[in-house]
């Protein structure tokens, strides 16, 4: 008996259930039915002569085959998708869609003002912002740049380099405007919460015993305007509190390192290069501002 060759129509349907973990989930994201999700699996698992994905109760997961055929599969979609992006970028010139992914405090409190300029010299791209820290897939073109303040875990298949360093300070307005840094202990005291403990600010908090925690909050834009508020001292970045009219206590107390990442393929795709450029000749004239050297504009 012959046996049945792969459709690579079916890749996307299995790599949508790897990430999925349901087949009704899948179905969803792909706008198909659950039985065609089913069917088609059974078609790849009768071609591959293997079972590829079990039901357990989390869901449906790969089995060890699954696994290397998951991470090939990847990999091959990816890469029919970068020959259809850069075959119509170079017939299109620079123009056409680029992903970039950041925490929301670099797009709201710096990177949007400078994006006009950008379109100003490539009027025709399509620029989509990203407000996501997680790990989105460069293979999958789920995002085509990153920007993340901590050197990332190493990938074969990731390009990354550090293009600068994000100052921080004690900021206060109000009351707290003009305290010399011997009277911050006795001050009270706004940061994140418990769940963000990790985070360099948070860890140089920590180390001083005894302050006087009011207010916790889950993000900077609302650490920010509290403080604005004058209800007490934070940890902000300098691009931050330089834009809320807060008052800088003294100089950076620490950097966080900022960190580009793009797939390795990008280079070769105009569009691509020409954000990267761009991106590089950005930072290199706002290093200082950035890591809060000097006041901003």
């Amino acid at each position: 008996m012959s046996t049945p060759n792969l459709d690579w129509n079916d890749i996307p349907l299995l790599l949508a259930l790897a990430r999925a973990g349901s087949m009704s989930s899948a179905a969803r994201d792909l706008g198909v039915d659950v039985s065609t999700i089913s069917r088609r699996v059974a078609a790849v698992e009768a071609a591959m002569g293997t079972r590829l994905f079990i039901r357990s109760n989390r869901g449906y997961e790969p089995t060890d085959a699954g696994t290397v055929f998951i991470a090939h599969a990847e990999r091959a979609l990816g890469q029919v998708q970068a020959l259809q992006a850069e075959t119509r970028a170079e017939g299109e010139g620079i123009s056409g869609r680029v992903r970039l992914t950041a925490v929301n405090v670099l797009f709201d409190h710096w990177l949007l003002e400078h994006l006009p300029a950008l379109l100003q010299r490539h009027p025709k791209l399509d620029v989509q912002l990203l407000t996501d820290n997680s790990n989105l897939s460069f293979t999958r073109r789920e995002a085509d740049f990153a920007l993340r303040l901590a050197q990332p875990t190493q990938d074969a298949a990731i390009l990354m380099r550090k293009v600068g360093e994000i100052g921080f300070t004690v900021f206060g307005a109000g009351p707290y405007a003009a305290l010399p840094p011997e009277q911050w202990d006795t001050q009270p005291w706004l940061s994140y919460g418990e769940e963000l403990d990790a985070l360099p600010e948070m860890r140089w908090l920590a180390q001083r015993q005894g302050l006087r925690r009011v207010l916790r909050v889950s993000n900077v834009t609302t650490l920010a305007h509290a403080c604005a508020m004058g209800m007490g001292l934070a940890v902000l970045p300098c691009i931050v509190g330089s834009r809320q009219g807060l008052r800088p206590l003294c100089a950076p107390v620490l950097t966080r390192e900022l960190w580009l990442l793009s797939h390795r393929d990008a280079a070769r795709i105009k569009r691509f290069r020409a954000v990267a450029d761009w991106l590089g000749e950005l930072f290199e004239s706002e290093a200082a501002v950035l890591r809060g050297d000097v006041d901003r504009p």
